[in-house]
């Protein structure tokens, strides 16, 4: 499994941004795709996630600001970030699950100005 994140962007805080993240590849049983968020010296964090079904979760830090959302029949997911935070500024990882595989995609860059 491949997976390209596009969306990559500098914005000012309140604005806006759109990632969204392609699979290819061997895609098939694929349960769960998310965002991860990683900063400088930290560890990679958990962001957002949806199902195969459409349920979806989100971290606390993030709920009512970032939506995210799958297009299963393009393998796409995608995560609207609204009201966005200096704090946000983070590299933004795609990440794909099977029961036994976990799969990561090439991070993309989102800083928001204050």
């Amino acid at each position: 499994v491949q997976l390209q994140a596009f969306g990559r962007g500098l914005v000012q805080a309140g604005g806006s941004l759109r990632l969204s993240c392609a699979a290819s590849g061997s895609i098939a049983n694929i349960n769960v795709m998310g965002w991860y968020y990683q900063v400088p010296g930290k560890q990679r964090e958990w962001v957002a996630t949806i199902t195969n079904t459409g349920s979806t979760n989100y971290a606390d830090s993030v709920k009512g600001r970032f939506t995210i959302s799958r297009d299963n029949a393009k393998s796409t997911v995608y995560m609207e970030m609204n009201s966005l935070k200096p704090e946000d500024t983070a590299v933004y990882y795609c990440n794909a699950k099977r029961v036994f595989e976990t799969y990561w995609g090439q991070g993309t860059q989102v800083t928001v100005s204050s």
